[in-house]
């Protein structure tokens, strides 16, 4: 079956929608989720690989972390195949972990027994970690947006927007702590 959706489904249809892309000028940043058939570098290199060089991802940590994946050791492996970034936390609960593993498809909301949740920008890891994560973005070529997505289901929009604006304020190279660059 897996082998009938890369070969029969996703190549060419890929395939196909990167040329079209590439006769235009643009690039494909698709998001690695679980549950996607393109899900973590090994398969998004496949892909990309397979349909040309006008297909890349657009990059979530928080993702990479749930399914148990170094985020900054994921950007050396992608390199430039990272088109956007979503600077998005998770936060691991090793409680939980053993009963439900890493596709707990529990509502988000149950946050008491779920192995992960989403979390703003510094409530999973730490500044320290963010600092790594941003200079090695920077490494590996990539000095474009950071784009806060906020699904933390313990804070409200509005409270998880401002508290990551302002964390990653301090921590974005060349940025004030504060200033509007996220609006």
């Amino acid at each position: 079956m897996l082998e009938w959706q890369w070969e029969k489904v996703a190549i060419p249809y890929w395939t196909k929608r990167a040329n079209f892309a590439a006769d235009h000028g643009v690039k494909i940043a698709i998001e690695m989720h679980p549950g996607f058939l393109v899900y973590n570098p090994e398969t998004m290199l496949k892909l990309r690989a397979a349909a040309g060089p006008s297909v890349g991802c657009n990059y979530d940590p928080s993702h990479m972390f749930w399914q148990g994946i170094d985020p900054v050791a994921a950007i050396r492996i992608l390199g430039d195949a990272i088109f956007h970034v979503h600077a998005k936390d998770t936060e691991v609960y090793d409680r939980n972990l053993p009963i439900t593993g890493v596709l707990d498809t529990k509502p988000y909301t149950d946050e008491r027994n779920r192995a992960w949740v989403f979390r703003t920008c510094g409530y999973g890891h730490g500044e320290q970690w963010w600092r790594s994560f941003v200079s090695t973005l920077r490494m590996f070529s990539y000095d474009y947006v950071l784009s806060i997505e906020h699904e933390d289901s313990l804070l409200s929009a509005e409270e998880g927007l401002k508290r990551a604006a302002r964390f990653l304020g301090g921590i974005v190279p060349g940025e004030k702590p504060g200033a509007a660059w996220w609006v």
